[in-house]
């Protein structure tokens, strides 16, 4: 079999499996405890915490552990939205966000009022940051736009609508699980006030994420997880520090930054491969990352060659493809649903060769 699907998991790269292996051996001890155990435990985390941070600009006093980018999303946008009612209670998010956020804001409509403005994107799949400022209304609370699109690959205008966010006093909130170690974050130069990073999509272990918050101890943010007091009071429960040593591994690793250029000239292979055998791109030439390409084949049956296929890929997020349904974010950007549903997602990484692409094609051609 040929794994072709980074965007939705991926692998433990060797530093991290070495690591965490470590650490289910000797770091067994609870990190709140007050013994020598316990308190070089807790250490270790204070030092992910602070790689974290330093990976994106801000400071370690910033940095919650959580148990992924769905649970960091319900942190950042459920806890601070309903801790801050008065503020107002109207939302601004994409049509074409993660299945998580989605979920999150009908959530918010249904049981404590809130109204959503959905914003829907270009026909490539990018969303206009001026149809973003033009839905903000005094009583705006938040807005959350995804930074790399999960089944596009599409980069969206963060820079142009946190800016306008900070000059307007309004809460944003980025889900930056697909972007995170791809593109360059600094949430100051990006005015992020919530971002999210999970670990498994970096080769690091699952179940474990983080969310960054903008001036965490003035930030009033209604807890998702009560516990006793771990994570500022955020979020409860014993911190998994086998899995934390190992996001900390892989957050240091320098093997997705290091691979950029060839995983970048995989995917223009994918394109012109793609193209011989008359197929189309529903990823744009322009404002993507490498690592996800989304194509469509004509008449093609995406779910058979998913289900049946010893390369191994999706129809598009991963949360929901069991399903197999049609793509809600191919659907915004105007497909019928016959190109959908011949459409498939590729997600790419170092170990993609072109030999492997070349057999793909192949196999898609038949």
């Amino acid at each position: 079999m040929i794994y072709l699907d980074f965007a939705a998991s991926t692998p433990l790269l060797p530093s991290v499996k070495k690591e965490l292996f470590r650490a289910f051996e000797e770091e067994y001890s609870n990190p709140s405890s007050a013994h020598k155990l316990g308190r070089s435990s807790a250490e270790k985390i204070e030092n992910v915490r602070e790689k974290i941070a330093d990976s994106i600009g801000s400071y370690k006093s910033e940095i919650i552990f959580t148990s992924g980018a769905s649970e960091s999303n319900n942190l950042a946008i459920k806890g601070y939205v309903l801790a801050n009612q008065k503020k107002g209670k109207h939302i601004i998010t994409s049509s074409i966000e993660h299945k998580c956020i989605l979920s999150i804001c009908t959530f918010l409509e249904k049981e404590h009022g809130y109204e959503v403005s959905y914003i829907s994107p270009k026909n490539d799949g990018v969303i206009d940051a001026e149809d973003v400022i033009k839905a903000i209304r005094p009583d705006t609370v938040l807005i959350s736009i995804m930074h790399v699109n999960n089944e596009l690959g599409t980069i969206q205008p963060i820079e142009k609508i946190g800016k306008v966010c900070f000059e307007k006093d309004i809460k944003f909130h980025v889900d930056a699980a697909q972007s995170y170690k791809k593109i360059a974050i600094d949430v100051d130069e990006l005015n992020i006030d919530f971002l999210s990073i999970s670990s498994h999509k970096i080769y690091g272990p699952k179940g474990i994420g983080a969310l960054y918050i903008r001036d965490l101890r003035e930030t009033k943010i209604q807890a998702v997880i009560h516990g006793a007091g771990q994570e500022y009071g955020l979020r409860g429960g014993t911190l998994a520090t086998p899995l934390i040593l190992g996001f900390g591994t892989a957050v240091q690793d320098q093997t997705i930054e290091n691979s950029f250029e060839k995983v970048s000239k995989i995917n223009s292979l994918v394109r012109l491969r793609v193209s011989e055998i008359g197929g189309a791109l529903n990823t744009p030439t322009e404002n993507h990352i490498p690592h996800i390409l989304n194509i469509r084949l004509p008449k093609f049956d995406a779910s058979l060659f998913v289900g049946n296929s010893d390369f191994l890929c999706s129809q598009g997020s991963a949360c929901s493809s069991i399903t197999i349904e049609m793509s809600h974010v191919l659907m915004e950007i105007g497909l019928s649903t016959t190109d959908a549903l011949s459409s498939l997602r590729l997600s790419l990484d170092h170990q993609v060769s072109p030999n492997i692409i070349d057999k793909l094609l192949i196999n898609l051609s038949k």
